[in-house]
């Protein structure tokens, strides 16, 4: 469960922003995302390769 307390004199904007932020990192709505549709493990690592081979390349490219 995610707490957000209040501040005194604290906008509901701000603390809703706050709420944001933390359920964001919870990664929850990312999970659920991936739940919706079964990925098969073969699959799945495939990806992750095919992401860390891009981000290897960005980061060639930003020292170059």
């Amino acid at each position: 469960m995610i707490i957000v307390n209040v501040k005194e004199n604290e906008s509901i904007d701000k603390a809703l922003k706050r709420f944001k932020k933390k359920f964001e990192k919870t990664g929850v709505l990312k999970e659920l995302r991936a739940r919706t549709a079964y990925e098969k493990p073969s699959v799945s690592r495939r990806n992750e390769i095919i992401r860390a081979a891009y981000r290897e390349k960005q980061r060639n490219l930003e020292n170059i």
